[in-house]
């Protein structure tokens, strides 16, 4: 079974103060500490899992600047046999469209049994790169999948719908599943695993060596460009109280009073 998961190198903003760039349309970057997206390390989980469990390969690419080799070491780490990364300044602005289009090309000419991505890209939030990429491929997909069994040349699959509700449906090989968080639980890297990783080649594609042209790739081949970001005002705030009990709790009853609520 040989199996390629695309993941994303991304930052980790859950805890940051996030800064909008002098550009106006990208978040700013220094300070900000990055790593796999979280619905990818799932994916890249279950790709492992699924080579050791019926042998094969796992391929892992991404699409982004040398700063990813970080994350792709990672993959790597936990089991990967190779990495791609797909890096040209000339990628810089693809939406999700034009970065399905960018994988497809690197892909289209791989052996593969299985594609698997992460569900949703933690940081634009779209969900879209792995459906868009088995259309191009003209494979069958599924998404928001929790489980997945193999019979043959035919995958089972668990999708997680609205209202807790599951429906299993059945597609055949190859196929490209966009993998939900839950599904596994992620190995930790192990010391040994790290210092392979590092061993290993990532090799390393542009524009030039795959099939497209500049206005494939970029804003110009993107169906969504960004004009502008912002970080949302502040609309309220948290006010503490101090004081005796008898205090807090007369300046909560005349906050209450002033609004009209007694």
């Amino acid at each position: 079974m040989d199996v390629i998961v695309c993941v994303k190198h991304v930052p980790e903003t859950a805890e940051a103060e996030i800064k909008i760039d002098s550009t106006g349309k990208a978040v700013e970057k220094i300070g900000l500490v990055f790593d796999i997206n979280e619905s990818d390390d799932y994916a890249l989980e279950e790709a492992i899992r699924i080579k050791e469990k019926l042998g094969g390969t796992v391929t892992a690419l991404t699409v982004g600047s040398g700063d990813a080799d970080s994350t792709l070491r990672k993959c790597l780490a936990r089991g990967a046999d190779q990495a791609i990364r797909l890096t040209d300044v000339k990628f810089n602005g693809s939406d999700s469209y034009a970065t399905a289009k960018i994988l497809h090309s690197a892909i289209k000419g791989l052996s593969f049994d299985l594609i698997l991505t992460g569900a949703l890209a933690s940081d634009d939030g779209y969900t879209m790169v792995g459906p868009i990429l088995a259309e191009l491929l003209g494979i069958p997909h599924a998404t928001m999948v929790k489980n997945i069994e193999f019979s043959d040349d035919v995958v089972k699959v668990n999708r997680e719908l609205e209202g807790g509700v599951e429906e299993i449906v059945e597609v055949k090989l190859p196929v490209a599943l966009s993998v939900q968080t839950g599904i596994n639980e992620p190995r930790y890297v192990s010391i040994l695993g790290i210092k392979k990783a590092m061993r290993k080649e990532i090799k390393v594609l542009g524009l030039v060596d795959i099939d497209l042209s500049e206005n494939d790739v970029g804003e110009a081949g993107s169906w969504i460009v960004i004009e502008k970001m912002f970080v949302p005002p502040v609309e309220k705030q948290t006010e503490f109280i101090k004081g005796t009990p008898e205090e807090v709790a007369a300046k909560i009853a005349e906050i209450i009073k002033s609004r009209g609520l007694m």
